[in-house]
């Protein structure tokens, strides 16, 4: 059963962080990219942080220098650390692994029930 869950959500204070955890069943990260989404209220999901089966990095705007993506591949488990969090942060945060030779947002498996993250002003 190829499956996809999302866990370290929570409540937090403006400053504050959270470390969010995507771990894996039936489905092995490596030498795949991946990469953390988010989707709040009434918005469509966005790519927020990927990182390549090498460990290069890519980073949103919104997000660029407070959030830092990292993967355990022994573990098979792709973190994202979120500090200097802000109220716009909040939504439910999901991974997944983009297709090949698609875009961020070109995905190959189930979305999973995802993390919520929610940041209080």
């Amino acid at each position: 059963q190829e499956q996809l869950v999302e866990s370290g959500g929570g409540l937090v204070q403006a400053g504050g962080s959270l470390r969010l955890s995507c771990a894996a069943s039936g489905i092995t990260f490596k030498f795949k990219s991946v990469a953390w989404y988010r989707q709040a209220p009434g918005k469509q999901r966005e790519m927020v942080a990927g990182i390549s089966g090498g460990g290069l990095r890519t980073y949103a705007d919104s997000v660029k220098g407070r959030f830092t993506i990292s993967r355990e591949d022994v573990k098979n488990t792709v973190y994202l650390q979120m500090n200097s969090l802000k109220s716009e942060d909040t939504a439910v945060y999901y991974c997944n692994v983009p297709q090949t030779g698609g875009d961020w947002y070109t995905v190959r498996y189930y979305w999973g029930q995802g993390t919520q993250v929610t940041v209080s002003s």
